[in-house]
């Protein structure tokens, strides 16, 4: 976690500004995900939390993962959202 907080800290500013652009763009071309990933990383996911992810590529067979909330995780969220305001 402290790990990256100093890579972000210690990145080129026109590589955040590009960052933010490409979340900007992300938004404007996926808002439906967009507003999913906001809602639920902002109401907060307690230490526990399941989150499942499928990927259905066409031709192949879904490939599955799935990972369950840390205290690590929170602590890092929180972190970033620390560094947005």
């Amino acid at each position: 976690c402290e790990a990256a907080k100093e890579r972000i800290m210690a990145m080129n500013p026109g590589n955040l500004f590009k960052i933010m652009q490409m979340k900007n763009r992300f938004t404007k071309n996926h808002p439906k995900a967009a507003k999913f990933l906001a809602t639920v990383i902002m109401s907060g996911l307690p230490e526990g939390t399941l989150i499942e992810m499928r990927v259905l590529k066409p031709g192949e067979d879904p490939i599955e993962a799935n990972m369950k909330v840390t205290a690590d995780d929170i602590a890092m969220v929180n972190e970033l959202k620390g560094m947005q305001q």
